[in-house]
């Protein structure tokens, strides 16, 4: 199936707007540079209680651009978008968005101003000229047009704006400038997605014990508790370690105690756990045997709790 064969699938759409991040560039896909946007955006929304729903990585592409982006204006998510606002030729963001919405691209005159004003600035530091009417700063001034309706986002490292429409936050991809606009777009914009997280995760680790025989109580728990997630993060070991699972809730507060209760209590009650030496004198993952020093497949599960 192509790009062009997309069609939007029959599927519902979410009640509650999810919160995403596309990072654009091909020299992130090709492993030219390192993505470092993910892991700062990701503390910048836990900094401030807001949940990452989905993250999608895209090269430059217009088209493939333009229809991750229809599908989330259409789900009404909030997004932020890192990369490709420039005006060189690779540089495809603003054009996608416009595509996606069905508008123009028009220049924004507040955008207008500001790039003016950088254009004059670099001309007194002796760098280019302020001249709008030279074709390389009207080249500059076609990082202002931006769909029809935008907002501009304020760049306090070199005034180039960035843009907002329909809750999507559109940044540029150099970090010294993304970051710091990325503050401004969840301090100023975001504000009611704000501490709307208000999850717990409670975990332990169980040694020797197959993901085969967690699911059905993984599942058990996830049923008796509607809105709970129960998560497995297998590990085959290393350095002396046994292979072992981490096995965690994500649940309200108000459910976390009995939701956590219940997934220790069926892995414990699973055949061949012993849960009084699985509970007993376990300090700490690294280095850990197990009770009484067992080693291999055929050892009792170990429960080991999380702090």
């Amino acid at each position: 199936m192509t790009v062009q064969d997309h069609q939007p699938l029959n599927e519902p759409t979410p009640s509650v707007p999810g919160v995403g991040l596309i990072i654009i560039g091909d020299e992130i896909l090709s492993g030219k540079r390192q993505d470092k946007h993910f892991s700062t955006v990701l503390q910048k929304l836990n900094d401030r209680g807001i949940g990452l729903d989905w993250v999608q990585y895209l090269g430059d592409d217009r088209l493939r651009l333009s229809h991750c982006l229809r599908d989330s204006f259409q789900r009404g998510d909030w997004v932020i978008s890192c990369g490709g606002i420039g005006a060189t030729p690779d540089d495809h963001t603003r054009q996608a968005a416009a595509s996606a919405l069905g508008c123009e691209l028009v220049l924004h005159p507040e955008a207008k101003r500001l790039i003016t004003e950088r254009c004059a600035d670099m001309a007194a530091e002796g760098r280019g000229s302020a001249d709008m009417s030279l074709p390389e700063n009207q080249q500059r001034l076609k990082m202002g047009d931006f769909p029809i309706g935008a907002s501009i986002i304020p760049n306090p490292y070199n005034k180039i704006p960035g843009f907002s429409i329909r809750n999507h936050f559109f940044v540029p991809g150099f970090p010294v400038m993304a970051w710091p606009m990325v503050d401004w777009v969840l301090d100023q914009r975001w504000g009611a997605l704000h501490d709307r997280v208000q999850h717990e995760e409670r975990s332990f680790i169980v040694y020797e014990l197959p993901e085969s025989l967690a699911t059905p109580v993984m599942e058990s728990v996830e049923r008796g508790f509607p809105g709970v997630k129960v998560f497995s993060l297998p590990s085959m070991g290393s350095e002396g370690e046994r292979r072992h699972i981490e096995l965690g809730i994500k649940a309200h507060a108000s459910q976390i105690d009995r939701a956590f209760q219940a997934l220790k209590q069926g892995i414990e009650a699973l055949p061949g756990f012993d849960a009084l030496q699985g509970l007993h004198g376990l300090q700490g993952l690294h280095g850990l045997q197990g009770p009484h020093g067992l080693q291999g497949v055929n050892a009792p599960p170990v429960v080991e709790p999380r702090r």
